[in-house]
């Protein structure tokens, strides 16, 4: 049996007479004060109910529902009241009561975006108080499209389709807030047809231009989900937006009163590591070439080395890069790549290292087979990696410090050479080495002479200008170098015979002829 305040009570149940109702709980024991709440109360002898009462207060409307259970929809109150049912037999009387709780009513504070287009579905912020018991958000008289409750001070709604300037309002148990006005926006949805750059590093901050039609009225630039860390709408056709954080590809849009706009690909680019440069040195003139190897390195925009921008450079693959050393002064310097995704970390050292100088060789000459050892004095000779005689490379060199090495001369062919040393500083100027042909002897005059020596003898051949001993069997002779063909010796003194005569040059010794001692007459 459902009753309204106002109506007779009627019941599929005739009343008992004289039966006086008891009313024992009640449930909920608490509600708003605005009432509308549906209770429950138990007890007994409520079969012909004709009224419920929260306080002095009847109940809109109530529901017997046996004997022992009517439900009862809660009027507008205030306090602690109590709880009674009346029949023909009389009014409850136990003390069972009801607390109006002190519930104040939603309030809205603000709305964003504060605007949309006419065809509705724009994301709304509505942000104020009392919002966690919302039941329904509208726009003007139509509901929103949809809601979600965030907290007790935030809620979002999608905006229905509409007209003109509405009021946004919030319905919850406590009452209806205050509404805020909603512009319905007659605008044609932007359009974006271009982004540069298209990337940038995670760490963001770079000023990206959006170029488009409709861009005017723009309210937000998102990157993804993120909001743009801040934008400059320069024109109609035409934002300026500087990248937040981010990571991987995200699409960038616009929104505006008139709607969001399409989708443009921005791409979030790991930071360059370069973590190798070979050769790790050069020559103050520049002009080698350098690999780099790394990660991240695809893109690369550009090389330096130190302060300098490398000459060219050239991207392999995401981990190599080649590049061309600029001139640069005598030290190291940080090699670093630039990329989209930023400028990698210094540390990475190339080395400019100063050209060796040559200012002496000893001997200045050795023999056409080789195999002298040559001593080489200069600067900047530690680290030379090459030692040629002309255009063929030493058979073997050592630096002894930076102003001295040793080279064994290789064969080479009668007469001058060039010797030059490389380091990673380049190559140097040449000091000049003399191939020399092995020294012969076609005769002796006199080829005969006394024990005691003195005498001068005349020894003619070929290759005989660099002659640096004479020699009688085992005894140097003093000597006179005449020409390339011609030198004249004095025998020194010896026994009795034969001995060999031989010539020694840089370029060896000749084979020897006979010089014969002989002893005086016997008188």
């Amino acid at each position: 049996m459902t009753n309204s305040a106002n109506s007779p009570t009627t019941s599929n149940h005739p009343p008992l007479a004289g039966v006086v109702p008891t009313v024992s709980a009640v449930s909920p024991t608490s509600g708003p004060s605005a009432g509308g709440t549906s209770a429950t109360v138990s007890g007994t002898g409520f079969t012909g109910a004709t009224m419920v009462r929260f306080g002095a207060t009847a109940a809109p409307s109530f529901t017997v529902n046996s004997d022992t259970q009517v439900t009862a929809t809660t009027p507008a109150g205030t306090g602690t009241v109590q709880v009674t049912v009346t029949t023909p037999g009389g009014t409850s009387s136990q003390f069972v009561t009801y607390t109006y709780a002190a519930t104040s009513g939603p309030t809205l504070t603000s709305i964003d975006p504060a605007s949309g287009p006419a065809s509705g579905g724009t994301t709304v912020t509505l942000t104020g108080t009392g919002l966690s018991g919302t039941g329904a958000v509208r726009f003007g008289s139509t509901a929103a499209t949809s809601f979600t409750v965030n907290s007790d001070t935030q809620v979002t709604a999608v905006a229905p389709v509409g007209s003109g300037t509405v009021q946004v309002t919030v319905t919850a148990p406590g009452g209806t807030s205050n509404g805020l006005a909603y512009t319905y926006v007659t605008a044609p949805v932007p359009v974006l047809s271009s982004i540069a750059p298209a990337s940038g590093p995670a760490s963001g901050g770079t000023t990206v231009t959006l170029t488009g039609t409709g861009l005017t009225r723009v309210t937000a630039v998102r990157f993804g989900s993120t909001a743009a860390t801040s934008f400059t709408v320069v024109s109609d056709t035409h934002i300026s937006a500087v990248a937040p954080a981010g990571s991987g590809t995200v699409q960038v849009t616009v929104i505006t009163p008139g709607g969001t706009s399409n989708g443009l690909p921005y791409g979030y680019v790991m930071n360059p590591v370069v973590s190798g440069v070979s050769p790790d040195q050069g020559p103050l003139s520049g002009g080698n070439t350098v690999t780099l190897t790394g990660t991240n390195l695809a893109g690369a925009t550009a090389v330096t080395f130190g302060a300098t921008p490398a000459a060219s450079f050239a991207v392999v693959s995401a981990t190599r890069v080649t590049a061309t050393a600029p001139p640069g002064v005598a030290g190291p310097v940080s090699v670093t790549v630039t990329t989209a995704g930023g400028t990698s970390a210094l540390g990475t050292a190339y080395f400019y290292v100063n050209a060796p100088a040559l200012t002496g060789v000893t001997p200045a000459s050795g023999p056409l087979s080789g195999g002298d050892t040559v001593t080489l004095t200069g600067a900047h000779l530690i680290e030379a990696t090459a030692v040629h005689f002309g255009n063929t490379a030493a058979s073997d060199f050592t630096p002894v410090s930076d102003t001295q090495l040793t080279a064994l001369a290789p064969p080479g062919a009668a007469g001058p050479v060039q010797i030059t040393v490389t380091t990673a500083g380049g190559t140097s100027n040449p000091v000049s080495y003399t191939y020399l042909a092995a020294p012969t002897l076609i005769a002796l005059s006199p080829n005969q002479g006394p024990l005691s020596g003195g005498n001068a003898v005349s020894l003619t051949g070929t290759s005989l200008t660099a002659t640096t001993a004479v020699l009688f069997g085992s005894v140097a002779a003093a000597f006179t170098v005449i020409s390339d063909s011609q030198l004249t010796a004095v025998a020194p003194p010896g026994g009795t015979g034969p001995v060999n005569v031989s010539v020694t040059t840089p370029g060896g010794t000749s084979p020897a002829l006979i010089y014969t001692r002989i002893p005086p007459p016997n008188t």
